[in-house]
């Protein structure tokens, strides 16, 4: 007996297939009686699976083999069979799955000048039988054809019938194409109005709305830190907090919120006015400084990180806008691994 007479062999999606061309010109037939061509379409990072239903029509045991070849990439495709041997009049369903990368539109390949992705594949599903220990031969085939699309929200509009049209989906998809990059930035918004989000060009429109006025000396990313922050910074403006925040953004150094003292911050804010000699209050060696010291002065020093190099002018710009106009100030920039300020100065600067 012919070996294809004792094997049936059917290929069943399972899922509605949509949006697949009308095949013109060939009106080729499947191996099976009764059945055409399948038509399987794939969306990129959307598992798709076909069943594959098997029944063994003889009276023997059948060892088999299954086998998709076609010139779609060999990784997409993928056999998932229980077993390889089917007994006498038994059923037996496998899955034929496939898997279209996620970027496979996104791929060098599809953006290069004069090339383009191949979107319609065709393949066979090839059965190798044998009884017993016999040489296993082919005596089953079914052919499909596959057709990779992408991923359409405007079809999910329109009633399920006008999905199975490829022309109507390709329609809906000019639709899409023009508009949808339109939605996903009202979608999003949001974003354009964050400066650490929002893109360069709309910086200065930002920066205007906040009344920050750009520096071109720091880098992007610090300008965008100020304007974000431009709000927080106005409110504590005039006050060592303020000043201390301000320089945390332009330079990056951390805040120290933790230290007890001045010496032990990276950012360490000195003022050097005292009280000076009061007859009766003062005490010899602590505070008996004539004179009174230097009023409305206070001194900033920049403990730097390792591979720091800061910009001075910048950081002299930032101190010129947050101190209070009448005082007037050092700034002492001093290299990673020094100590700490060796004649403890007193941090008395009003917050």
């Amino acid at each position: 007996m012919h070996m294809s007479a004792t094997l049936d062999l059917q290929l069943v999606p399972l899922r509605l297939t949509e949006a697949a061309p009308v095949p013109t010109g060939t009106g080729s037939e499947l191996a099976i009686a009764g059945s055409q061509n399948q038509d399987i379409v794939l969306r990129p990072a959307e598992p798709h699976e076909v069943s594959i239903r098997l029944e063994n029509r003889s009276a023997r045991p059948l060892n088999f083999e299954l086998r998709a070849v076609g010139n779609f990439p060999s990784e997409w495709c993928e056999i998932l069979t229980p077993t390889t041997s089917l007994q006498p009049h038994q059923q037996q369903e496998a899955v034929l799955l496939f898997r279209v990368p996620p970027d496979y539109f996104e791929q060098t390949g599809a953006l290069a000048a004069g090339d383009h992705h191949t979107l319609d594949y065709s393949g066979n599903l090839e059965v190798y039988a044998a009884h017993d220990d016999a040489p296993r031969q082919l005596v089953e085939t079914a052919v499909f054809n596959v057709f990779v699309r992408p991923t359409s929200l405007y079809s999910d509009f329109v009633p399920s019938i006008y999905r199975q049209s490829d022309f109507l989906n390709r329609f809906l998809a000019l639709f899409e194409q023009a508009f949808e990059p339109d939605v996903e930035i009202l979608d999003n918004f949001w974003a354009y109005l964050d400066p650490l989000l929002a893109p360069e060009s709309l910086l200065p429109f930002l920066a205007h709305w906040v009344g920050w006025p750009l520096q071109p000396q720091l880098n992007l990313n610090e300008q965008r830190q100020l304007i974000r922050h431009a709000m927080t910074i106005y409110r504590w403006r005039g006050t060592r907090r303020g000043l201390r925040f301000a320089l945390h953004l332009v330079t990056g150094l951390p805040l120290d919120v933790q230290a007890a003292s001045e010496n032990e911050r990276h950012i360490g804010i000195y003022e050097s006015f005292s009280r000076g000699f009061v007859l009766g209050e003062t005490q010899i060696g602590q505070d008996a400084t004539l004179g009174g010291g230097q009023p409305y002065h206070f001194s900033v020093r920049l403990r730097l990180l390792p591979g720091m190099e800061l910009e001075r002018a910048a950081i002299e710009t930032t101190i010129e806008r947050e101190k209070p106009a009448f005082c007037t100030y050092d700034l002492m920039l001093e290299p990673a691994g020094s100590g700490p300020d060796a004649n403890g100065q007193q941090s008395a600067l009003n917050t």
